[in-house]
């Protein structure tokens, strides 16, 4: 099977924005955003981005 190279760390990315996400909704972090969902995605992207950066320098 032939898989993207990139597609773990998506998968990485993902499990660790959903950890971030679960703290930062326990903690009411997303009572003062306007949009909680368009946080989501941006902090997925930035996850996502980093470990790019970090992983394939």
């Amino acid at each position: 099977m032939l898989l993207p190279g990139v597609l773990p760390v998506f998968l990485l990315s993902g499990l660790l924005q959903l950890a971030l996400d679960a703290v930062l909704s326990h903690v009411g972090a997303y009572r003062g955003s306007w949009h909680p969902a368009l946080v989501r995605l941006c902090m997925f992207v930035c996850i996502f981005s980093a470990l790019l950066v970090v992983l394939y320098q």
